[in-house]
């Protein structure tokens, strides 16, 4: 009775241990990171940071790929049509999930073609113009686009895109009108408010730091609830009169479908990485703001920006 006792016994655990060696997910070849951005950009920086800090804890390498256009949704809808796998995760959490859809129907649900994991940052958004150039406060921008409507051009990520919305929306409550000028990221913005192709621009922190410290760029005003330490004179928009809150978030989604199992797996690795070094050096050198939440977390987030951005501006007809 004993040895039959203890055959059973030694038979069940080896039929246990299948399911135990399932239960821990590995990936079976190098996880993308596709971004819907330009290199240079401050998705692509986020990216490629979360990256470099996160790679030590995963057994394959992580991968980031730039499919700029769109506003974003051009990664977005590749990513949506995946198989949930966990080896091919969306840059997400702007334009293209809380802006865009928003102004026009995008070929996926924002809300459901996604599963959410882990949001990396808060990213404020500042109005910015070109050091020594024609507007050095809202005020300026405002006084001269009553005088001469949809004359001032000025940068976006194209139409619908979250920079876009900002502009969209002060114009909205100031009662102007501005010339849009889309490009594929915050990285060629910059480059064409330094050549003068654009007299205004939207941009994260990052995207304009080294340029912002040597005084070749000047923050205007910033579209966050309240002044951020980056850059302390840059009065909050609300401040000036013009009731706009609106902040950038960069997280990572995979496709809808994916397992609870590989969800778990994947948010711990990267909630490692975001305590590493070379996360809080990107931090610390480029004044993006740490904007950790779980993927129920940042799912929600995102709901609620977009919920408010389609009750605030109009749709663009197709």
């Amino acid at each position: 009775m004993t040895a039959r006792r203890t055959l059973i016994a030694a038979t069940a655990g080896l039929l246990a241990a299948p399911r135990l060696a399932r239960a821990a997910w590995e990936p079976s070849r190098p996880i993308q990171l596709i971004v819907g951005f330009a290199p240079g950009g401050g998705a692509d920086l986020a990216a490629r940071a979360i990256a470099e800090s996160a790679s030590r804890f995963f057994p394959t390498p992580l991968v980031v790929l730039n499919r700029p256009g769109a506003g974003g949704a051009i990664a977005a809808q590749q990513v949506a049509g995946m198989a949930p796998d966990g080896l091919n995760m969306v840059v997400n959490g702007g334009s293209e999930s809380i802006s865009l859809p928003a102004f026009r129907e995008v070929p996926y649900d924002p809300k459901r073609s996604f599963r959410a994991i882990i949001r990396l940052t808060r990213q404020p958004l500042l109005i910015v113009a070109k050091t020594g150039g024609r507007y050095g406060d809202i005020a300026s921008v405002v006084e001269a686009a009553k005088r001469a409507p949809g004359t001032i051009p000025h940068a976006s990520s194209g139409i619908g895109s979250i920079y876009h919305a900002v502009f969209v929306l002060l114009s909205q409550k100031a009662g102007i009108e501005l010339l849009n000028v889309p490009f594929t990221g915050g990285a060629p913005s910059l480059q064409a408010l330094m050549a003068g192709t654009v007299e205004l621009a939207v941009l994260a922190p990052e995207e304009m730091a080294g340029l912002a410290q040597a005084g070749q760029v000047k923050a205007l005003a910033v579209a966050s609830a309240e002044r951020i330490p980056s850059h302390p004179d840059a009065p909050t928009l609300r401040e000036l009169g013009y009731d706009v809150v609106i902040e950038n978030m960069k997280g990572l989604s995979t496709p809808a479908g994916l397992p609870d199992e590989i969800a778990a797996s994947l948010h711990d690795r990267f909630r490692q990485g975001m305590q590493g070094g070379a996360w809080k050096t990107f931090l610390d050198r480029t004044g993006a703001m740490d904007g950790y939440l779980d993927g129920p977390g940042f799912q929600a987030a995102m709901d609620s920006v977009l919920d408010a951005l389609r009750a605030s501006v109009r749709p663009i007809p197709a």
